[in-house]
């Protein structure tokens, strides 16, 4: 339990009505999880408006309204807080009432287009090699050393943030990798976090549906670092075009790494193979279990952080040679047959474009490329031709099919997804809506030594058909189909 008062603390307030003096035995922004003595949250959401919902909560147990806008009528009783903004309010909030977990370990954010799920847990696995317990906040999981809970969202809500911190300090975490998304940043949900560090990746068109602009897409990023305190150190891709743009205003140390341009931490790909990759970091060579030079620069990022964290040089050389890739992140395997296939949650056009021409690049040249790629309902639509076009571009045979339809009309996206086939690529492109089916079609029409791509969903153990999830996971599904073809 908490005093008002002392979970108000640096929330910027308008007014108050009633007792600040009260305690709170919880906080919700939900109307329908509030108990007796609850402090409620009200948001104005995308869907809902939590303000309509402050009489319920009230008749639930709330002893303690925060809101932007007062009720027309106040119970007595009651405490009424009026904030400028909510989402603001919610998450210092939430970090009061834990006691500011974030400040009692080192929180590493990372940030960008592509590569946060696949950098926060490699740091997560190398920090575990050497011995300390270690937290990740990821799209696929969330895990309190070695406790793991299920994760909803790539950025959870400021209270499950702050709740999984406050449970990370209790089991004696030291540091905590946590993937920051722009839709957590736009909405608030790091606010009142203290971070350590934080990184970029890259910026590639991604979340228009949501941002409406690139621009502010990119500005959203950009405001993460920002907001971190001079004690903090800014890692950033400067081969990335907005690398540096995020480094300006920060008042944090400011570090980039690189591949291609001078950098704090530098790399080179040596060798590129479906076995790994061989490495020049700063004049040292390792070899790699990850593929693609879009892992080099994720292994390199790595390797920044763990140098900035004060581990030793040998000693992360030493364990990045032993990390394995993310479930869902260019995860393959070989078949009897000698089929390979790769599943990859490649769901941009950047992402897509990286995934095949590492695959481009590793093959010889004689076998086929084919690849299985959809894109989500309810989201970006201005992607879908781009992803359509590279596809088509970089594979030998292209089956579009569905990926999350969500609430749109499976066979539209995917026909949205052909505008963008250039005219010499249509006889390379079949449509099957059925997203088995069309995997089941790639190992028909694959042989010895050819390459199968499915791209989209990685991790994702379900498909979403007008708000149904059933599951379905496409390393599950192509893993049996190629081994019930072998037996």
């Amino acid at each position: 339990m908490k005093l008002i008062k002392d979970i108000l603390y640096k929330v910027t307030i308008t007014a108050i009505h009633g007792a600040t003096n009260k305690n709170v035995v919880s906080i919700d922004f939900d109307s329908r999880k509030v108990q007796q003595g609850s402090l409620f949250v009200a948001q104005k959401g995308l869907v809902f408006d939590g303000h309509k919902f402050i009489g319920q909560a009230i008749e639930s147990g709330a002893i303690a309204i925060v809101c932007q806008q007062l009720p027309t009528t106040l119970v007595e009783g009651v405490t009424y807080v009026e904030v400028e903004d909510s989402d603001s309010a919610l998450a210092v909030i939430a970090s009061n009432f834990y006691e500011n977990p974030s400040a009692k370990l080192k929180l590493i954010g990372i940030t960008g287009t592509n590569g946060k799920t696949t950098i926060a847990t490699l740091l997560y696995k190398l920090f575990q090699k050497a011995g300390f317990k270690a937290g990740l906040l990821s799209t696929v999981k969330i895990l309190i050393d070695q406790k793991e809970h299920q994760a909803t969202h790539t950025t959870p809500n400021s209270l499950l943030i702050n709740n999984y911190l406050n449970e990370m300090v209790n089991a004696g975490v030291e540091y905590c990798f946590m993937e920051v998304s722009s839709h957590g940043i736009h909405q608030k949900r790091t606010k009142g976090l203290h971070f350590e560090g934080g990184v970029f990746t890259n910026l590639t068109h991604d979340h228009l549906d949501y941002h409406k602009t690139f621009k502010e897409y990119r500005d959203v990023k950009k405001s993460f670092f920002d907001s971190l305190p001079k004690s903090a150190f800014a890692l950033v891709n400067s081969d990335d075009k907005n690398g540096l743009l995020m480094l300006q205003n920060t008042n944090a140390e400011k570090y980039t790494y690189a591949l291609k341009t001078m950098a704090d931490f530098k790399a080179k790909i040596l060798e590129n193979q479906f076995t790994g990759l061989l490495l020049n970091i700063d004049g040292d060579e390792v070899w790699t279990r990850l593929i693609g030079s879009f892992n080099a620069y994720n292994l390199l990022a790595v390797y920044g952080v763990a140098k900035l964290l004060k581990l030793h040089k040998t000693e992360v050389l030493t364990y990045l040679s032993e990390l394995e890739s993310v479930t869902g992140r260019f995860q393959y395997f070989i078949s009897k047959e000698g089929i390979t296939a790769v599943v990859d949650y490649a769901h941009t056009p950047d992402a897509l474009k990286n995934v095949l021409e590492t695959i481009n690049d590793i093959r010889t040249g004689n076998e086929q490329v084919i690849t299985v790629v959809g894109c989500g309902g309810d989201r970006d639509k201005a992607k879908r031709p781009i992803m359509g076009r590279l596809a088509s571009q970089l594979s030998t045979q292209v089956i579009f099919t569905s990926d999350n339809p969500r609430t749109e009309n499976p066979q539209i996206i995917i026909n949205e997804i052909e505008t963008g086939v250039e005219p010499q690529n249509y006889k390379k492109t079949i449509s099957i809506l059925d997203r088995e089916q069309a995997i089941k079609t790639a190992t028909k029409l694959a042989k010895s030594g050819d390459i199968i791509l499915i791209a989209g969903k990685g991790h994702e153990t379900y498909q979403e058909i007008n708000g149904v999830r059933s599951h379905f996971d496409d390393f599950e599904k192509i893993s049996q189909i190629l081994n019930a073809i072998e037996s």
